[in-house]
């Protein structure tokens, strides 16, 4: 595509407008006039002729996965090759979605000749956490004389991943990262009457009879013991509610005025968890739900592991259905047979959710340890516990908030008949809640 610049547009106000006046003036130089008129358009179409030389022999790269965090800026590395002896200055723009905001709209080059290769950063900030695809790039480069700016398209093939944004998160639990002072940051051994066997060893008078291995005392002849140490590698399940629950909003701990979804905050939630497990030596698994099971991450450990998770969270998002706790509980039964630890992040005030998900646990309950973790909805608090109660509307305000905290207290206490923890925690501290319940039974040795 070829556009005029502005010296074209300068140089026919300075050139042609007067000898076409001079032309229409002047008889006798009529002649003149439109001579010059003439060498100036054809030295306007030679230099259209080759302008698009200018964008000819020149490679745009783009790494093929650029990883984002949401309102953090970030760059895209951009390498433009040049196989012509002369260097070049170029423009050129990106694309961008929607949702990904850039300071700039367009950017200069200088892109040395003779193959050499020039970097360019592209910064910008991605406003949602998705999956988003950059095919393509804008570029600019003036004619031989300057007189048009020829434009052409590259294709690129750039995945651009937007993931939460963990920093605020993790300076809730910042403690947590620190080489020093809690339990299971020091890598030593201790052995007790844990879970995992460790070995065989002779009996010594006073070593308990249900610790006694009898086949092989029966083998050798003599009375072999069981020896087991304290369990390290613990299995850590977080399971995620995307469901119509998950996609009301609550308030940005950073910025108040700024409004995100009950599910962002699961997702960070989630994933601070799996820094900490990962912390402790602990083997960290993932599974999200709706209406139906969508993703299961069978518990593992490692940065490849961390990752895999991570890309397995970052692209979810709200569905607008009804959890479904019977074929969740179901898959959980058939998948994990080996006992862990359950971290659920879901809503329960719903009544006839909360009736569902208390019938289902009490099946799953026996085999494994569950923590079930839900954000305090706005005005769902002791009576008079707010704000200044001053009209009618706020008096029945209060009242409803109450009662729906009553129900989610009563709740609470039938699912701790069943062995199972129900916590109605801040928005603002749900991340350092969950890690410091994970922190308690790891420190109690519960699973």
């Amino acid at each position: 595509m070829l556009s005029p610049r502005t010296r074209l547009i300068w140089w026919v106000t300075l050139l042609v407008v007067p000898f076409a006046t001079v032309a229409g003036v002047v008889p006798a130089a009529a002649s003149v006039a439109v001579l010059v008129i003439c060498a100036f358009i054809v030295a306007v179409l030679f230099d259209a002729a080759f302008a698009f030389r200018s964008v000819h022999d020149l490679n745009v790269e783009c790494a093929e996965t650029v990883r984002l965090s949401k309102d953090r800026p970030g760059e895209l590395e951009l390498h433009f090759t040049n196989t012509a002896p002369a260097s070049r200055l170029l423009r050129f723009g990106l694309p961008l979605p929607r949702e990904i905001e850039s300071p700039q709209e367009d950017l200069l080059v200088e892109v040395p000749g003779a193959g050499k290769t020039s970097r360019v950063n592209w910064i910008c900030t991605p406003r949602c956490r998705g999956n988003y695809a950059l095919t393509r790039c804008h570029v600019e480069g003036a004619s031989p004389l300057g007189f048009w700016s020829a434009r052409t398209v590259f294709p690129l093939r750039t995945e651009l991943r937007v993931y939460p944004d963990l920093m605020k998160e993790r300076k809730n639990v910042a403690a947590l990262f620190l080489n020093r002072g809690t339990l299971g940051i020091h890598a030593q051994r201790q052995v007790g009457k844990g879970r995992d066997f460790e070995k065989l060893r002779e009996y010594i008078p006073g070593d308990s009879y249900e610790d006694v291995h009898w086949k092989a005392t029966a083998k050798r002849g003599r009375p072999v013991t069981k020896i087991f140490q304290i369990e390290r590698t613990q299995e850590i399940y977080v399971i995620v509610d995307a469901s119509r629950l998950a996609a009301r909003e609550v308030a940005d701990p950073a910025d108040p005025s700024v409004r995100q979804s009950t599910l962002e905050r699961f997702l960070s939630a989630a994933l601070v968890l799996a820094l900490a497990a990962e912390r402790q030596g602990d083997l960290f698994g993932l599974l999200t739900f709706s209406d139906r099971v969508h993703k299961f991450v069978r518990a593992r450990n490692g940065q490849a592991h961390y990752s895999l998770c991570r890309d397995a969270l970052y692209t979810l998002q709200p569905q607008s259905v009804t959890p479904d706790y019977d074929e969740l509980f179901t898959f959980i039964r058939t998948r994990l047979r080996r006992r862990a630890l359950l971290v659920f992040l879901t809503a329960l005030d719903d009544p006839l959710l909360a009736e569902s998900f208390e019938r289902n646990a009490s099946l799953v309950c026996r085999q494994h340890l569950m923590l079930v973790n839900m954000i305090q909805p706005p005005g769902v608090r002791p009576l008079f516990t707010g704000a200044d109660v001053r009209r009618v509307d706020d008096l029945y305000g209060e009242l409803g908030g109450h009662i729906q905290w009553q129900n989610l207290l009563e709740l609470g206490k039938k699912l701790k008949q069943h062995g199972v923890q129900f916590s109605l925690v801040q928005n603002e501290r749900l991340s350092a809640d969950i890690v410091t319940q994970y922190l308690n039974v790891k420190r109690r040795q519960l699973v």
